[in-house]
């Protein structure tokens, strides 16, 4: 005869009922969302948009540009060196996002990464970097990404041609690869204004890499011209450019002329107005509003026709994030602005989201 299930095992039995019976409900009055999708709010931080990262140090390079020390949350994947990397950072009440390269050698031991940023003139996040940025702060993190590195390189011998803060992803290649035959060509205004002067110049003296410095100031600007003067071999050589988009511009045109494979990095600058509602774009479904700033995205979105995620529209579930292409939103409950830039990757709740500015919102 068996015997009677313990008190123990029968509560065992009737707490599981009970777990399965709340998880039934729960789906249904979820719908369309699922109770998984909740345990999304335990773990914040496992998708590349919400990854975060702390500030542990501020290294001045020049009196203009900095080395900044990151120490990325969990989620980060190790990047290649010549990739760059999306930083968000909350300043005056605005998220703005940008992208630096990274320019740590691979593998630190205390597990952190580094950009290096140059200051320019009315740039908010770059002169808030290099100048005001604070050991502790917390910024928005994406993961690496770019095509700028020796991947797809074909040629034993390399030409780097760099201006200004151009040099940071070669400084990154430089420093994580051993490369046989490589000549650096770096324009910069005076010799004091070359960041990383001091490790390029010890890399040329070592025999590392041949240096050829143009210093714009005495020497005035380089020519692409010049090239096959400085680089006598230039037609053996696979080059890599980054700087400025009148250089790049000049050197592609050269190079294509001279059948040399060139590949190049352009810096994009971001410059957004904002203010209280704007011209929403809902690029998928081809849709164009005009939104206040006071209705929510999601609500835009529907009036106008167009199928939008949602799930809770509190601001809760998550079910309605989408990606913000172009522009400014702002969040209804907090009042933060976040602005994104084409490629920047920002994720928004439309729920809780209304039109700060013209705003491209992929739906």
């Amino acid at each position: 005869m068996p015997s009677s299930p313990s008190l123990a095992s029968r509560r065992r039995t009737a707490t599981a009922a009970l777990r399965t019976g709340a998880a039934r409900i729960a789906a249904i009055v979820a719908t369309p969302l699922v109770p998984e999708d909740y345990l999304d709010l335990l773990t914040p931080l496992k998708s590349g948009s919400d990854l975060r990262g702390r500030i542990v140090a501020v290294e001045p390079e020049t009196p203009d540009a900095a080395t900044i020390v990151i120490k990325p949350g969990r989620g980060w994947r190790q990047h290649v060196p010549g990739q760059y990397l999306r930083i968000g950072v909350d300043i005056d009440g605005v998220r703005q996002w940008r992208a630096y390269s990274l320019t740590s050698p691979l593998h630190r031991r205390d597990g952190c990464v580094t950009i290096t940023v140059k200051a320019i003139p009315d740039g908010v996040v770059s002169n808030h970097l290099v100048h005001r940025a604070a050991v502790g702060t917390v910024v928005q993190l994406d993961q690496a990404c770019g095509e700028f590195t020796l991947a797809a390189q074909t040629s034993p011998k390399t030409l780097f041609v760099t201006a200004g803060s151009g040099i940071t992803p070669v400084m990154a290649i430089l420093r994580n690869a051993t490369l046989p035959d490589t000549v650096v060509v770096h324009s910069a205004p005076t010799a004091s204004d070359v960041i990383f002067s001091a490790e390029l110049r010890a890399l040329a003296a070592a025999g590392r890499i041949t240096l050829i410095e143009r210093h714009t100031a005495i020497d005035g600007m380089l020519e692409v011209t010049e090239l096959a003067t400085l680089v006598p071999d230039l037609t053996e050589r696979e080059t890599w450019a980054c700087g400025p988009t009148g250089l790049l511009d000049a050197v592609e045109a050269h190079c294509a002329d001279v059948g040399v494979v060139v590949h190049t990095e352009r810096f994009r600058p971001s410059v957004l107005a904002t203010g209280e509602g704007g011209t929403v774009t809902f690029s998928r479904a081809g849709t164009v509003v005009q939104a206040d700033g006071s209705t929510p995205l999601l609500v835009a979105g529907e009036a106008a026709g167009v199928l939008m995620p949602s799930g809770c529209r509190m601001g809760i579930c998550f079910g309605c994030v989408v990606p913000l292409h172009e522009g400014a939103v702002r969040d209804l409950r907090s009042g933060d602005l976040t602005t994104a830039a084409p490629g920047d990757g920002v994720l928004i709740q439309t729920c809780v989201s209304a039109a700060a500015g013209a705003c491209d919102i992929d739906v």
